[in-house]
């Protein structure tokens, strides 16, 4: 596998960084993080908690057993000694900065400009619909499944657990972040959580989740001003992949740059959960400016070619103006979902909110996977493939809407 720079990498580094370990290897790459760079790593496999911090109080860093990678702070000596090791064809695949990620949501859309509401007959207005109009573009309103029996972890800004759309509903709740609780103080992981889970019957308004049956894993990778690592986000991911999630949906990111390549780390990651059964979606992101001629390549990690990329559109079938897009071939866009005006639960005393962002498109990619998963039996690739397969084609190019709009089954 190929090596990378102890100093370079996409996005705000840390200080931090990730080790990948070859296929089985997870003693041996102990030791030899150890051996050649003093380094000392606790594992998941030898304690409870997947949490970064936690580990990193008493050690230089974790290990997350089932996924082969560590995240330890090291030093630049220490950092270019283990890069050396690389070159023994040791336990050690690669080692890269740690990045910072945030939550990808856009600015509000004035009404109208999302498709809803108009004079096009596109629909009942929110006020009088049984659902989103999100919901409705999917076709959930024709489908028997409900996700049930199906897991889906949303690893975003936590959840507001006293939200009463949710109080007869179980939920395995985790915070990752260091200093923070599960409590939701941003708004934008009970937003998501809501869109892929929520209800369709809920006391106000349309009904809003995808998959309304689906058991709900709601962890706490991004702070409450709505950043984090991807330390965090692995924490996540292992947890989900552990608990036997059969989604992790991903709103959140870090830009790149045209021509930057993929996280080896991450996309070794995606594929060894895949083998776990665990399928990731992740939010395209937001950075582009169509309008302006502007069309921004795929973030990171939603660019990694086996986490499933989720592009916007909105009410009118239009591409989102801050969607990114297949710039070059280091990312590809694999679907799109709504994204534009999305209602959906929110923090107390609010309790709804709509937004847009291609945050608000993956819980909606996210929430039909289970319904497939539930209805076909469908894991990992085969899950992959059948919402690729099932999607509504449009007529717009596949650089920015990938195999096109996914659908209900």
């Amino acid at each position: 596998m190929s090596t990378t720079s102890a100093t370079g990498g996409g996005g705000t580094g840390t200080g931090r960084y990730l080790v990948l370990l070859q296929e089985d290897a997870a003693a041996a790459g102990l030791r030899t993080m150890a051996r050649v760079a003093g380094l000392r790593a606790a594992s998941t496999a030898d304690v409870s908690s997947f949490r970064t911090a936690d580990a990193l109080s008493g050690a230089d860093g974790l290990l997350f057993h089932d996924l082969g990678v560590a995240v330890v702070t090291a030093a630049q000596d220490q950092a270019d000694a283990l890069l050396r090791s690389i070159a023994d064809r040791g336990p050690i695949a690669r080692i890269e900065p740690e990045r910072m990620v945030r939550a990808y949501s856009a600015p509000p859309v004035e009404p109208g400009e999302s498709g809803e509401d108009t004079t096009e007959g596109r629909g009942p207005s929110l006020a009088e619909a049984s659902l989103t109009w999100g919901l409705r573009a999917l076709g959930a309103q024709d489908g028997s499944a409900t996700g049930a029996g199906i897991r889906v972890a949303v690893l975003d800004t936590g959840f507001t657990v006293d939200h009463p759309d949710f109080a007869d509903r179980d939920v395995e709740a985790r915070s990752f972040v260091d200093g923070e609780d599960v409590a939701d103080g941003h708004g934008h992981g009970t937003h998501c959580i809501g869109t892929a889970c929520g209800p369709r019957t809920p006391d106000e308004g349309p009904g809003y989740g995808v998959a309304p049956g689906a058991e709900i894993y709601a962890g706490k990778v991004l702070s409450n001003a709505g950043t984090g690592t991807d330390g965090d986000i692995l924490s996540g991911i292992a947890w989900a992949v552990n608990s036997g999630c059969a989604v992790v949906s991903l709103s959140l990111g870090s830009p790149t740059q045209p021509g930057e390549p993929h996280s080896e780390t991450f996309e070794t990651v995606a594929r060894r959960a895949m083998r776990r059964n665990t399928l990731i979606v992740a939010a395209a992101g937001n950075e582009s400016d169509r309008a302006g001629g502007v069309v921004a390549p795929v973030s990171h990690p939603a660019n990694c070619p086996s986490v499933l990329a989720v592009g916007a559109v909105d009410a009118s079938m239009a591409v989102a103006n801050f969607s990114c897009g297949t710039v070059d071939p280091n990312g590809a866009v694999d679907v799109v979902g709504p994204g534009v005006n999305i209602h959906s639960s929110w923090t107390m005393p609010e309790r709804y909110n709509s937004i847009s962002g291609t945050s608000m498109a993956t819980p909606h990619v996210a929430g039909v996977a289970a319904l497939i998963a539930e209805k076909h039996g469908a894991r990992a690739w085969e899950l992959w493939a059948r919402l690729g397969q099932s999607a509504q084609r449009l007529p717009l190019p596949s650089t920015d809407v990938g195999a096109g709009l996914i659908q209900a089954p």
